[in-house]
């Protein structure tokens, strides 16, 4: 399969203007922008759970003291 020339993109944008309507590609296309910010927001709060998750792992804490009279 040969990737698309610019004049069938050209052609295929104008048919789907004709169509739909420049107000209604506009909102269209400011939802899809919307859309990848928002995708963007929560990879970028998924990386920082999982690097906390991580470290938490890696740190066990603080040790239990063991009681010393018991290996009397």
């Amino acid at each position: 399969m040969h990737p698309m020339s610019p004049t069938q993109l050209l052609l295929i944008a104008i048919v789907v203007l004709v169509l739909f309507g420049k107000g209604k590609v506009a909102s269209l296309m400011g939802e899809v922008g919307k859309g990848i910010s928002s995708f963007k927001s929560a990879m970028k709060d998924g990386e920082a759970q999982a690097a906390a998750e991580a470290a938490a792992q890696q740190d066990p804490g603080p040790k239990a003291i063991t009681d010393e009279t018991s290996r009397l």
